[in-house]
């Protein structure tokens, strides 16, 4: 979705987390097409994002699309509210919320779990991040913020998983 163009997945495994993508960046304003195990993104590259007011976010039971949407929308002109299913909304959404903040989002959550809201920012700042749980999707989700500023982000990372890494390498 933050392609220009047209991007094509093919084989996918249609489960509840890719619908739950799908209708997310869906309710951001990007195009998909999604015809039996192949979907077509039409991308509206890095600022193509549609925000629009009383945007509400529903992750299901997806913890990775929750935390890097987190990331790809600090951003937001207006306020967005994230959302899930029961199980998601007893998993800790602090350690995401936390480095998020220091860009220049606000959050309001109770007992740091969903649902949340979240208020991004246009005057975002670069920021240095110590990741020491292993966690990949704080680190993406922090990949991601510090794309939508101006200036460096820097990240010190415990191992984890490098999906993220991967993916803005072969750009």
């Amino acid at each position: 979705s933050l392609a220009n163009g047209i991007s094509t997945a093919k084989n996918l495994l249609l489960s509840e987390d890719v619908y739950a993508a799908i209708k997310a960046i869906k309710t951001l304003g990007v195009k998909v097409s999604l015809k039996k195990n192949k979907c077509k993104i039409y991308g509206l590259g890095i600022k193509g994002y549609k925000y629009k007011k009383n945007i509400t976010i529903d992750a299901k039971n997806s913890g990775t699309l929750g935390r890097l949407l987190l990331g790809l929308l600090i951003d937001a002109k207006f306020p967005i509210k994230l959302i899930g299913d029961k199980s998601l909304s007893k998993r800790d959404f602090k350690r995401i919320v936390d480095p998020l903040t220091k860009f220049g989002a606000t959050f309001k959550l109770k007992k740091n779990r969903l649902p949340l809201e979240m208020i991004g920012s246009k005057n975002l700042k670069p920021i240095f991040y110590n990741e020491n749980k292993g966690s990949a999707q704080c680190k993406s989700a922090v990949i991601f913020a510090g794309m939508r500023t101006e200036g460096k982000t820097f990240i010190k990372a415990k191992k984890s998983r490098n999906h993220t890494e991967l993916l803005s390498n072969s750009v």
